[in-house]
């Protein structure tokens, strides 16, 4: 989870992710690791800007040899 998410827009500083979409978030979140467990997996979930997080866990898990991410699309004022 970035923390990022969770602040004011840059217009009106409105929140970008209020009380009901972080529900719905994190009853998904738990969703997908409760079925990744069930076939035998499991789903690593971090709190801090992803470009930390995946760096800090890479060194941790130390036998990574590729990783995936796509970009956020921004909007254009």
């Amino acid at each position: 989870f970035d923390p990022r998410h969770y602040l004011g827009t840059h217009c009106y500083s409105l929140p970008k992710t209020g009380p009901h979409r972080l529900r719905f978030l994190l009853e998904s979140v738990k969703d997908l690791r409760e079925t990744l467990q069930k076939k035998g997996s499991t789903l690593v979930v971090r709190k801090g800007k992803p470009e930390d997080v995946v760096c800090d866990l890479i060194t941790q898990l130390g036998s990574v040899t590729t990783v995936a991410f796509h970009e956020e699309v921004r909007e254009i004022l």
